[in-house]
């Protein structure tokens, strides 16, 4: 899986508001120079995140971003859905709605298995567990695990 510039921008923006003092305002400049992300690039993000439902926005002088609803019932998945779509799809398209004919007829089984396994870990952890470093234990081990740090 190849994670974009944007999922983690997105990911690291929410995150900066789910550290933030509950029901307070971040302007976005204060996230964009937390995170080092450029603050154009993080407007666009925090307003798909704001048409998602997961952040909104308070306008005026004391204005800024903050989290639509508890960082501990947002999910990863949830923020990379907003700003990404479907955390596995090939070419677009969804891996149960793939046809694949001789030899890699069973290619679509395998493109499911790896969305069960990204949905096993991103919708396991929320923006809550990861911004007061609550990681789960099974997601924990995954991570402690030699293989997992091996660049290929």
């Amino acid at each position: 899986m190849r994670i974009t510039a944007k999922v983690d921008y997105a990911l690291r923006g929410a995150l900066e508001l789910a550290a933030a003092e509950p029901m307070t305002p971040v302007k976005g400049a204060t996230v964009a120079t937390a995170q080092d992300i450029p603050l154009p690039f993080l407007e666009n993000i925090l307003r798909e995140l704001r048409h998602a439902g997961i952040v909104r926005t308070i306008r005026g002088a004391d204005g800024g971003y903050m989290l639509a609803r508890p960082a501990d019932t947002i999910t990863l998945a949830d923020v990379i859905r907003a700003v990404e779509g479907p955390l596995a799809a090939v070419q677009g398209i969804r891996p149960d709605e793939l046809a694949y004919q001789g030899a890699a007829v069973q290619l679509s089984e395998v493109w499911i298995a790896v969305r069960a396994n990204l949905r096993a870990v991103l919708e396991a952890i929320t923006l809550a567990d990861v911004a007061q470093a609550r990681i789960p234990g099974p997601i924990r081990k995954l991570a402690e695990n030699p293989d997992a740090r091996t660049p290929h």
